[in-house]
């Protein structure tokens, strides 16, 4: 099983005094491996991202500069980008229980966190 969420990230450069940098900001695209469904942070995607965008700008700025390590300005949720085996535990493990995202079904949910932001891909 293979996954990550990919976030855009845009941070900035903090130079020493007197030391100047042009740009001084600057984007890239961040992929942060998503934990086995039902192990560790599987939930990372109901509790970070809303209709398939961060939920809270400054949880993610702050989720953000944990893993670059530097100060960042904004950041926008591109996809789950997933292997078909990673859906499909993923799947089984929100059918489970349904109550922990108050929905009627796993594709709601899917729908609820992830909007149309889930690229599958093939496993070969």
């Amino acid at each position: 099983m293979n996954a990550a969420y990919v976030f855009r990230v845009q941070f900035r450069l903090d130079p020493a005094s007197g030391v100047r940098t042009n740009p001084r900001s600057f984007e890239t695209v961040v992929e942060v491996p998503a934990d086995e469904p039902g192990e560790g942070d599987w939930l990372f995607f109901r509790n970070t991202l809303w209709r398939g965008e961060v939920n809270d700008d400054r949880y993610a700025r702050e989720l953000a500069e944990e893993w670059l390590s530097l100060p960042v300005e904004s950041v926008s949720f591109s996809e789950l980008r997933a292997d078909e085996a990673y859906m499909e535990a993923l799947r089984t493990e929100i059918a489970a229980d349904l109550t922990l995202f108050n929905a009627d079904s796993t594709r709601e949910v899917l729908h609820k966190y992830l909007g149309s932001s889930i690229r599958i891909e093939d496993d070969s």
